[in-house]
């Protein structure tokens, strides 16, 4: 200590001590911090309201780390930049733990929070200053891009085999074609014969040179309405015919084309003049039949025609070779197949399935209006001649004495279930296999009369002579999921026995003997859960294939999915919130319950292909869980759900988004992808990033070896190019596994060509191995089952691209062909 003087005082003079660094203060800091805090907390309280349902502990925590991460952030503390960076490891080591290598399941719970630890590093700088700061910073950004490159890339690794099993040979099995049709130089029936095999003998493209396959010829057919209202409800899902030199197509609504096979010319087309009123929630036709009749001379009118039902439930007949009208059909061609159904409103009847052939008769079905009344027109099952459109029989379940039409002043019972899917046919048994729907009111039981739940969800088989039922096969009992068998079975030859594929909507397939229906493949018993709004009426038991099943494990809340934490969090509150005890879970009212698989399946119309050398199954199958509720009537009053209204401009919608199912104590809302929400209740109807809150796949194919039951391999099915979030395509060309609807074709030459998915792709994938060989851009949705013939020696790949309301492809109206140079 010195002394020095001032204006004559003694003072003390100290030594400077010095003081604790002061904290920087850094705009960016704030700025991230910022941004963490705003992130944090509602991870936070999320992660809390999560822990009171029984949820993971992990948001709770992390919301609260990266809460005070971004407060000490804003303080200029660089100990929250360290401590967010340490919950980002801790992160990726718990997505781990609750995953595995499973790299769509960690992209929502390591992607954003390794995006977000960029700034973080990128502010550390800011807060203080050591030499070389800013090369630590960037050297940082760099190991964290590729530590999370080598994460990924190590998920991917552990991914394990598709191929399971070896291919069989070809002539394992041989089976012989029942129908005595013949696919190769045409495809005659919509299924390719009337065994519903979709499978071609042509062998010209192969795995070897698919990678050449080229369009040749597009053709528009027109059928695009100028309304962008009816245009939402378009999709043609249709699957020409070839016979001859000839393509035979329908459009969505029902105008009739004949294209030349080779070019894709037009030769002709007849518009029968549909109606936009009789749309119902989709205008479609998914095939036609063509017939050729019997002993006729080949210059008759008519000796060959095509037929198709129609949106306004007409059967259409006309000459193959011209267009025209057949005059010894019905009245001027056609039949109307609602005389005796009584009242039915504008689209609440139609028939979008080709009538199936058996016999010289006519089968047909119809599709019914889902979820509009429990006492909606029946669901009579009808056989016309096909020479002259005379009804031969009908079947009503209510009714099994009346043998042809209903009698005067009477009408078929309202509310049947019906067959609104295609039906398969047996020349040599003379029986024809419906598979059948559920009754009017999908998603409520107790007003079904015990005849409905004998044969609802049920294939049932019908002689075609007389339309009497021979046997049939029920899949589920008392149906509140709408599983109704959506496929056609295909006809198969199973260890000597003359047999039949049937999938289901909810993944299981089962062999039966088409003779009597009786199972030829193992088939068991399963508890289920009770509960819902109609306790008494939920059986104790449900059958289940336990030869062969596509449904994956129960869901679990590791299973919710997103883009990023927080719409993860929101999707594992909703499935913490809602009735779920796994397969058959009955719908409630109180809240949501989670049906899974949906109802868009497992098989859906689509159906399988089959290769009856090889003795192998092809399936192509979804897997997706439903968002479920049931709707109190005041409720659904409130909310203005009524049966559908032409008059009111209500044309089209979403299958059970707010059906009113008028007549019953419930509506039904059924959020069938199940997207996330902003809000985990069910009161507001903005979505969030409008992910699914399943995690990937969603869709997927399979090869099934026959003779044991066993998977060959399994693939997701679809790229992610058209998905993203916020409805924003994505472009990636990374296979996720989409929904898909339409079906596969197989061939001998070792490939299946399949569209379906929403990624707008064809595809020809190995038979062998799974993999994708070739693919090409359609210029709209691919929901149609493709075929392949040949043509002046040379083989085709022909799809009717012209997309699907359901699942929001783009509408188009084109027809394109592929072939080799």
């Amino acid at each position: 200590m010195t002394d020095t003087r001032y204006e004559g005082e003694r003072i003390p003079y100290l030594e400077p001590v010095e003081e604790a660094p002061r904290p920087r203060w850094s705009i960016a800091a704030i700025i991230v911090g910022a941004l963490l805090v705003l992130i944090g907390l509602p991870i936070a309280a999320g992660g809390a309201y999560l822990m009171t349902l029984g949820g993971s502990l992990y948001y709770l925590i992390a919301g609260a780390l990266m809460t005070w991460s971004g407060v000490l952030l804003i303080r200029g503390r660089m100990s929250g930049g360290w401590i967010y960076l340490a919950l980002v490891v801790a992160t990726i080591l718990w997505a781990w733990w609750e995953v595995g290598a499973n790299p769509w399941a960690q992209v929502p719970r390591v992607i954003a929070p390794v995006v977000l630890a960029i700034p973080v590093i990128l502010i550390l700088p800011t807060l203080t200053r050591s030499a070389g700061r800013w090369r630590l910073a960037l050297g940082g950004v760099v190991v964290a891009l590729v530590l999370t490159g080598i994460n990924f890339w190590v998920a991917i690794a552990g991914q394990p085999n598709p191929v399971l099993a070896a291919l069989p040979a070809p002539g394992t099995a041989g089976m012989l074609d029942p129908s005595g049709q013949q696919t190769g130089a045409d495809w005659p029936v919509y299924g390719g014969t009337a065994s519903a095999r979709r499978y071609s003998p042509l062998v010209q493209i192969t795995p070897a040179n698919v990678s050449k396959l080229r369009q040749v010829w597009l053709t528009h057919t027109g059928d695009l309405p100028k309304s962008k209202m009816i245009l939402k409800t378009y999709g043609a899902e249709n699957t020409p015919l070839k016979v001859g030199d000839s393509l035979y197509i329908c459009t969505p609504k029902n105008i009739l084309l004949a294209l030349d096979a080779a070019t894709g010319m037009e030769k002709w087309r007849y518009d029968p003049k549909v109606p936009d009123s009789a749309i119902p929630y989709t205008a479609a036709c998914r095939g036609v039949v063509y017939y050729a009749v019997p002993n006729a001379p080949a210059d008759q009118a008519c000796a060959t025609r095509i037929i198709e039902g129609t949106l306004d439930a007409r059967l259409v007949a006309v000459d193959a070779r011209n267009g025209r009208p057949c005059a010894d059909f019905g009245t001027n061609g056609q039949i109307d197949a609602k005389q005796g159904m009584g009242k039915v409103p504008d689209g609440f009847v139609s028939i979008n399935s080709p009538p199936t052939l058996v016999r010289g008769v006519l089968v047909t079905g119809h599709q019914v209006l889902d979820g509009q009344d429990r006492w909606a027109p029946s669901g009579v099952i009808q056989g016309f001649d096909a020479v002259t459109g005379k009804l031969r029989w009908a079947w009503d379940m209510m009714h099994p004495n009346w043998n042809g039409a209903a009698p005067a002043g009477q009408e078929w019972a309202r509310g049947t279930p019906n067959m609104w899917t295609l039906a398969s046919g047996d020349e040599q048994l003379g029986l024809v296999y419906l598979p059948m729907g559920n009754a009017a009111a999908d998603y409520y039981s107790s007003l079904r009369r015990p005849e409905e739940n004998f044969y609802a969800t049920s294939l049932v088989a019908l002689d075609v002579t007389t339309g009497k039922p021979k046997w049939r096969f029920q899949a589920v009992r008392n149906d509140v999921w709408d599983y109704d068998f959506g496929a056609q079975a295909t006809l198969v030859d199973y260890k000597g026995a003359p047999a039949l594929v049937l999938p289901s909507k909810q993944g299981d397939i089962y062999i039966l003997d088409r003779r009597t229906g009786q199972p030829l493949t193992p088939v068991g018993e399963m508890k289920v859960p009770g509960g819902g709004v109609e306790p008494q009426q939920r059986a104790a038991t449900q059958r289940v294939s336990l030869w062969h099943t596509l449904r994956k494990p129960d869901l679990t809340e590791r299973d919710m999915w997103g883009m990023s934490p927080i719409d993860q969090l929101i999707c594992r509150i909703q499935f913490r919130r809602a009735s779920y005890k796994g397969f058959f879970t009955p719908p409630e009212s109180d809240r949501r319950s989670i049906e899974y698989p949906g109802y868009n399946g497992g098989t859906d119309w689509g159906g399988v292909a089959v290769d009856p050398q090889r003795g192998v199954i092809v399936a192509n199958y979804n897997d997706m869980p439903n968002y479920v509720r049931l709707v109190p009537r005041a409720e659904a009053d409130k909310k203005g759900w009524a049966p559908r209204d032409q008059a009111r401009g209500q044309i089209g919608g979403n299958e059970g988004a707010g059906d009113p199912q008028a007549h019953t104590p419930y509506a039904i809302d059924v959020n069938a992808g199940w997207r996330n929400k902003f809000w985990p209740f069910d009161g507001p109807k903005s979505e969030g990033t409008g992910m699914l809150c399943k995690q990937p796949p969603y869709g997927g194919i399979r090869a099934i070896d026959m003779a044991t039951g066993k998977t060959i391999w399994d693939r997701p099915l679809g790229e992610a190019r058209t998905n993203g979030p916020f409805g924003i395509p994505s472009h990636l060309p990374i296979t996720i596994g989409t929904p898909n609807n339409g079906g596969s074709v197989v061939t001998a030459g070792g490939l299946i060509f399949v569209a379906a998915a929403t990624d707008n792709l064809i595809r020809a994938i190995d038979l062998k191995t799974g993999k994708t060989l070739w693919k090409a851009v359609l210029p709209a949705g691919g929901q149609a089952t493709p075929i392949t013939y040949e043509a002046n020696g040379k083989q085709y790949l022909v799809i009717y691209a012209g997309g699907h309301h359901f699942m929001e492809t783009p509408v188009g109206d084109e027809v394109v062909a592929y072939a080799l140079p």
